[in-house]
């Protein structure tokens, strides 16, 4: 069997321990405030950066750039490594298209080796989820091409749903009106939101309350976590410095589906900056999206 890599960029939001302890590569998003970029060695903790967020701050996100991702890629391709690489969301970066350019920049400097790239549709923990269940069949054994042609036919069975505390992050991100902003303060209207099959963030419905946002994102995985060939023993979730209410979400969760596996984790700001503050997302797997 040729031996190979996964590789991944930081929107999929998983520790950094895991990336280690896995063999994972993880090209990481940059973002800039107030000309300071953030994102390498040089990084905010969450509650730094959704404070300077609730001060007015514009945090302005960029994709992978690809020599950078040639630059992490590189030393496995010397190594005789191929690669798979599981990129944030084309519907929502253009890290995505980046990474195919890497790709074949890489496999023309390395004619024997192969880089593939596949675009997970996913965001934050969904992808780390799509991650963690391709790593999940690497371990058992199962080649590139096996696990390339598996997450191409398994994209559109990674749910996401989530739901935000306020509109003013989507508002100023021009992903809801000002209109809908004004309405939903006053009626006290907390969106529940979907990625879609494009890999694109869109509405899904609107509850009052934000005890009944959560509670419906628990009802929307009993519904819908029937996955077919998956084997649905784990969910992810992830949240933008609300972990109470994650931790919460996830007994919930537990109770209702008698899945005992789970992971929550921060919402990095190349996410967070979109969502602000109280965002709760769950990742499942289920038939479709």
């Amino acid at each position: 069997m040729a031996k190979y890599i996964i590789s991944t960029d930081s929107a999929s939001d998983l520790p950094e321990s895991y990336y280690k302890e896995n063999g994972v590569v993880c090209a990481p998003l940059f973002y800039n405030i107030d000309g300071v970029v953030y994102g390498g060695e040089e990084k905010l903790s969450t509650e730094e950066f959704y404070d300077l967020l609730e001060e007015g701050k514009t945090a302005t996100t960029s994709a992978v750039v690809p020599d950078d991702l040639k630059n992490e890629l590189r030393p496995y391709l010397e190594q005789g490594y191929d690669v798979l690489h599981l990129a944030f969301s084309s519907g929502l970066s253009s890290s995505c298209q980046n990474a195919f350019i890497a790709a074949n920049d890489l496999m023309e400097e390395f004619p024997d080796r192969k880089v593939t790239v596949i675009d997970t549709k996913c965001a934050s923990l969904g992808q780390g989820l799509f991650v963690y269940k391709c790593v999940e069949l690497k371990n058992k054994g199962m080649e590139m091409e096996e696990l390339a042609k598996w997450a191409e036919d398994h994209v559109q069975s990674t749910i996401h749903f989530f739901t935000v505390d306020n509109l003013e992050s989507l508002y100023r991100g021009g992903r809801v009106s000002k209109a809908t902003l004004v309405v939903a303060s006053i009626a006290n209207i907390k969106p529940v939101m979907r990625v879609d099959e494009a890999g694109k963030l869109v509405g899904f419905k609107n509850v009052r309350g934000r005890k009944k946002s959560l509670a419906t994102l628990a009802d929307l995985m009993a519904e819908r976590m029937d996955t077919g060939d998956i084997k649905n023993d784990t969910f992810f979730i992830s949240h933008s410095d609300c972990a109470g209410e994650a931790r919460e979400l996830a007994e919930t969760i537990k109770n209702r589906t008698g899945i005992q596996n789970y992971m929550i984790a921060p919402i990095s700001p190349t996410i967070g900056a979109h969502t602000g503050r109280g965002c709760i997302a769950l990742f499942f797997f289920g038939k479709n999206r």
